[in-house]
């Protein structure tokens, strides 16, 4: 038993040090490790809306965007994250993908992971089980055309996030016979409010402080949560929180890529 902890501790060792090698920024935050997330196994995450999450140690965050593609705040987003070499999860929105596909493409490029959010944002609850199919499937598309220049709705990340979290058992089945990941949330800055980047940050801290760790749900849409990340990244280093970056199954492998210079001010590819 000795001889296997101390392996353990060895193989924890080596996967932080992996990280940190992988950041060309002295002190980022930086991410911790990366959660190959299995849908036989975890078919709907995220307590405020099912029973159960995502394996989480203590002070261990997901950082998930909704809403986007929108060129005005996702780039903000993506250099704040870009700066802490911190790796998040995108779920999309079909239309937006379409009209922005090279933004999209850099969303991968750098490292996220990319989900699915509709065609255009509808409360899929509101609308017959067919209609709800096809705004699925539709977002699917948009988003896998903008990616890989190829129409399909077997999406290359099964993961989906529903507009206001509006399921239903129907379209709960339907994801699960596809092998889709349902994302919840277990809390979440409430971003879709008014309100100034400081009163998010504190209303979030305090929220998180409450949790101790989770699924974090924010809208990169939002310009108060572009201006809020750079001071949220950095309460997150200062209290010793840990960002997990989440991938499907199969793909936890593949290296996760350097920040791009795109992100960077000049002063920041200083540093």
């Amino acid at each position: 038993m000795i001889a296997l902890r101390t392996a353990l501790v060895a193989i924890v060792a080596c996967t932080t040090a992996a990280h940190a090698a992988d950041c060309p920024r002295a002190g980022a935050l930086g991410t911790s490790r990366t959660l190959a997330v299995d849908a036989a196994q975890y078919p709907r995450v995220g307590l405020k809306s099912f029973a159960k999450t995502l394996p989480l140690d203590d002070r261990e965050v997901v950082l998930t965007f909704d809403d986007g593609p929108w060129p005005p705040t996702t780039a903000k987003v993506l250099a704040a994250l870009a700066k802490e070499c911190v790796h998040a999860t995108f779920f999309l929105i079909g239309k937006s993908a379409s009209a922005h596909p090279e933004l999209v493409r850099r969303i991968a490029a750098e490292g996220h992971t990319v989900g699915h959010h509709s065609w255009q944002h509808r409360i899929l609850r509101r609308l017959k089980p067919a209609e709800a199919a096809g705004e699925i499937d539709h977002g699917i598309s948009a988003v896998e055309t903008a990616l890989h220049g190829v129409a399909t709705t077997a999406p290359g990340t099964p993961f989906f996030r529903f507009p206001g979290f509006a399921s239903t058992p129907a379209t709960l089945d339907l994801l699960r016979s596809r092998g889709i990941v349902v994302f919840g949330a277990d809390l979440w800055a409430s971003d879709w409010n008014p309100m100034t980047p400081m009163q998010q940050l504190k209303l979030l801290t305090d929220r998180l402080k409450r949790a101790r760790k989770g699924i974090i749900l924010l809208h990169d849409s939002k310009a108060q949560t572009a201006a809020m990340l750079p001071a949220f990244l950095n309460y997150l280093k200062d209290n010793n929180y840990r960002v997990v970056h989440v991938v499907p199954a199969g793909t936890e492998k593949k290296p996760d890529p350097l920040p791009s210079a795109a992100s960077l001010s000049p002063a920041e590819k200083r540093d």
